[in-house]
């Protein structure tokens, strides 16, 4: 089994800053991708941002320039550094992490996080 452990979710003033975290634990092999998405109330859950093994980076329109995904692959932890915050990044977001664990030998997986909220708002 893999589990995901989110932080960082909180409420800030529009153009403040907050940095989301998700580790990974359990019975894994190896990690591919890992992204952030989140989803607004009445709305469908969206892309913000994935980050290769390799760290090859892909962003959401509406994340380019104020938020930055990274990974560290020694704690299979994966950020995501939000700036400038806007009120529609109000949000649920969740992590999602890709790849290969033990289970009578390998088996791929893709498990997502619990959901941290973000709100943003005066």
């Amino acid at each position: 089994q893999v589990q995901l452990a989110e932080s960082g979710g909180g409420l800030v003033q529009p153009g403040g800053s907050l940095r989301l975290s998700c580790s990974a634990s359990g019975s894994i092999f190896s990690i591919n991708d890992m992204g952030w998405y989140r989803q607004a109330p009445g709305k469908e859950r969206e892309l913000v941002a994935m980050i290769t093994k390799n760290g090859n980076t892909n962003y959401a329109d509406s994340a380019k320039g104020r938020f930055t995904i990274s990974r560290d692959n020694t704690k299979n932890t994966v950020y995501l550094q939000m700036d400038n915050l806007k009120p529609e990044d109000t949000a649920v977001y969740h992590c999602n992490v890709q790849g290969l664990r033990y289970s009578a030998g390998l088996r791929a997986f893709g498990e997502w996080g619990q959901g941290t909220q973000v709100t943003v708002s005066s």
